[in-house]
């Protein structure tokens, strides 16, 4: 039987129908923690579901689901095999895979953002302290009462700054170690010089001190940073997610009969057998059996690939209908889908990159405020002879110039556009993900699971004659191919019943026979049938001695708002190219449907990387979008990339951004949104300069102290934040 599309099964969750092919579990070893990625749910009633279906399962001790990771952990007892599992998750309607735990990497949660929030609690409490403390100062607060409050002050603020800043003192220590000069390096000094003058006029019984001015300061730094640790949570590196989901034990075939063993420890000419619905572990040629294999996976192909005697398989082909014994030609980090993670690890560290206009920015500001202080605190002691004043002024001019406002110019931007495009259903997961998606003029979308919900839709069934179409129906309902399945549903809902078929046989790899009205009726490949293939997705339907075998096509099922996201790309003045893995007549009638003029067919993984890489060296800036294991290397290697919320972990991990909802929709909005993201970055750029061109010439002239800087910068930090919020 001939198919264009990946296995779909129903999903438990209504939310879920649109994930993408399943992949069922290799066995498992007793005793043993299994690692299952369940790339279908979407919602707290999948996690529930989950995993009452798995604590149904005699010997499941504990069953825990992770839906942000998509993931479940099992502990398994010694009689339970991940068959089993994979058997009743299916039942329960769930899609899931088993995942290597040894070649995933372990990860608590989130201490980076923990740790700077906390750091965030103790300046914001030091500072509310250290204010009302200074407003008896402020008051008129005079001699040993002065004294007292600032000694209180400083008790309070030099451990608060000394511990909240720290991620600041790192940073800037290990610039300087490399003998260069980062956003951090002038922020450090303005707030221990800062520290120090205040300690020493405290020390003098000086009029003013300002640990009030370094407290804020430090709030107001660390939550700019927590902001850019918000827009820069990346997730796992895809190269990892793509070796996790090598199959990681196989069954080799020995004398002695079967025995289960690790996938990375077979050698070539090793035979091991694929039973149906169990993923390849190898690259190899099939010398026994003969079945049907989804190839999406890894090429994005829509039809099911006959698979017999003599045929080359590849690691991570899903076995559709019949067991195969395959002779391993590599295996481990010799396969090809290995070499896809290997890939994908060479285009991230590509992008990586990629930085912040801000941190160049820092590259020739921090040098210069550092020497404009130093020439300032010079210039006043060489005219006044006062060295207590020369160091004043120039922590007034360090921390009126401290680049708050600049370190806040993006991540204020990026934070306001992520909560904007998040509730309309876009995830953003990278810091830069938005400068670069206002600079794409050319878009690239995937086929088969992006720009359709890789779910096959059976074309004219009102047209086909009623007692031949309850034939197929009777047929179609005997067999768990996804065409079979598309044109039971669709039969049935024409109001259709089945005819009475008796001897009902499914030939793998060719389609499901039986017996009608003493004639044998056959619903599957063309061939198979005696029929003339055509270039079309499609089933054939013969009822035997001279009826001619009648076709029955299928399309793919566009994805909600893939249309109009097209549409409104190519008039925003956009580049729009369809690449899949489908065959060119395919993938050519589905662009004209969809209203795209270029198209790239039968793209191999390598092929799809390739072509991204040619249109970024022309010159083109590419927003790749895509869900396969195929895309994943494309997806890192394009200036910017988006897969749907049911495209593979891997595909998701890639990407830059994560469409949450089944529309495409968002696409647009996102485009939209980061050229407006992008104009507001500039005007904080601009705020920036222009506070800095009037402030500045007020604290070298020594009419700003360090308190007055102080407020002076947080109204610009103020300033610019606000202006991000426009963006909501």
């Amino acid at each position: 039987m001939v198919a264009t599309f990946e296995h779909i099964r129903p999903s438990a969750c209504p939310a879920c129908n649109a994930a993408p092919a399943a992949e069922y579990l290799a066995d498992t070893p007793k005793d043993a923690t299994v690692m299952l990625s369940l790339p279908a749910i979407h919602c707290a009633g999948c996690i529930s579901g989950v995993e009452r279906a798995l604590m149904a399962v005699p010997g499941v001790r504990e069953a825990r689901v992770n839906l942000t990771l998509r993931r479940a952990s099992v502990q398994a007892g010694p009689d339970v095999t991940a068959d089993a599992l994979a058997a009743v998750l299916e039942r329960a309607g769930y899609e899931a895979h088993e995942l290597d735990p040894g070649a995933l990497a372990t990860t608590d949660a989130d201490r980076a953002g923990r740790d700077l929030l906390m750091r965030l609690a103790v300046a914001f409490f030091a500072m509310m302290n250290v204010m009302l403390l200074s407003v008896a100062v402020w008051s008129g607060a005079d001699g040993a009462t002065r004294d007292m409050m600032h000694w209180i002050s400083g008790l309070i603020a030099v451990p608060a700054v000394i511990f909240a800043a720290r991620p600041f003192y790192v940073s800037a220590w290990g610039a300087l170690r490399a003998w260069r000069i980062n956003m951090d390096v002038p922020i450090t000094t303005a707030m221990l010089l800062a520290l120090g003058t205040s300690i020493v006029e405290t020390a003098l019984s000086g009029h003013h001190a300002y640990f009030d001015a370094a407290v804020m300061l430090c709030f107001f730094l660390l939550a700019g940073r927590y902001l850019d640790h918000r827009t820069r949570a990346a997730a796992r590196s895809a190269a990892q997610e793509l070796a996790a989901l090598e199959v990681p034990r196989a069954i080799l075939l020995t004398p002695a009969g079967e025995q289960t063993v690790a996938a990375g420890a077979l050698v070539p000419g090793d035979h091991v057998l694929v039973r149906p619905g169990g993923r390849i572990p190898v690259d190899g040629v099939v010398r026994a059996g003969q079945s049907e294999l989804d190839r999406s996976l890894m090429t994005g192909e829509s039809l099911p690939a006959f698979a017999g005697p003599g045929y080359a398989v590849s690691a991570g082909e899903v076995n559709l209908t019949g067991p195969l014994t395959v002779e391993v030609i590599a295996a481990g980090r010799d396969t090809a889908l290995h070499r896809i993670a290997d890939l994908v690890a060479v285009a991230e560290s590509g992008r990586a990159n990629y930085s912040l206009r801000a941190e160049m920015a820092a590259r020739l500001y921090g040098p210069g405020i550092h020497l404009l202080a130093a020439v300032s605190a010079i210039g006043w002691w060489m005219h006044t002879q006062d060295i207590r004043l020369a160091f004043n002024i120039a922590a007034a001019v360090l921390i009126i110039t401290c680049p708050c406002a600049l370190a806040l110019a993006v991540p204020a931007v990026t934070t306001a556009a992520s909560g904007r495009l998040f509730r309309r259903g876009l995830l953003i997961k990278s810091g830069t993900a938005l400068e670069r998606l206002a600079e794409v003029d050319t878009v690239v979308f995937d086929k088969t699971g992006t720009l359709t919900t890789g779910t096959p839709e059976p074309v004219d069934l009102a047209a086909q004659p009623e007692a031949e179409m309850r034939v197929a129906l009777a047929l179609a309902e005997g067999s768990s191919h996804p065409l079979a399945e598309a044109l039971a549903r669709g039969l049935r809902a024409r109001g259709l019943r089945p005819a009475t078929v008796t001897a009902l046989t499914e030939v793998p790899g060719y389609g499901i026979e039986g017996q009608w009205r003493g004639h044998t009726v056959r619903l599957g490949r063309a061939a198979w049938v005696g029929a003339a293939p055509l270039d079309v997705t499609a089933t054939f339907l013969s009822l035997g001695d001279d009826a001619p075998p009648r076709a029955l096509s299928f399309t793919d099922t566009l994805r909600e708002g893939a249309a109009e996201t097209v549409a409104a790309l190519r008039a925003s003045g956009k580049r729009v190219i369809v690449i899949s893995g489908d065959t060119q007549g395919a993938v050519d009638r589905f662009a004209a449907r969809i209203g795209i003029d270029e198209v790239v067919a039968e793209a191999l993984p390598q092929d799809k990387l390739a072509r991204i890489k040619a249109l970024t060296d022309g010159g083109a800036r590419v927003l790749m979008v895509g869900d396969g294991l195929n895309d994943t290397a494309a997806l890192a290697a394009a200036h910017v990339s988006m897969s749907p919320a049911s495209a593979l972990d891997a595909a998701r991990t890639a990407s830059d951004m994560v469409l949450m909802g089944r529309s495409l929709a968002p696409i647009a909005e996102a485009s939209v949104t980061s050229v407006i993201a992008a104009r507001r970055i500039r005007q904080n750029f601009a705020i920036a300069a222009a506070y800095n061109i009037l402030a500045v010439p007020l604290a070298v002239a020594g009419l700003c102290s360090p308190l007055i800087a102080a407020l002076a910068m947080s109204t610009s930090s103020v300033t610019v934040a606000l202006n991000a919020m426009r963006l909501k």
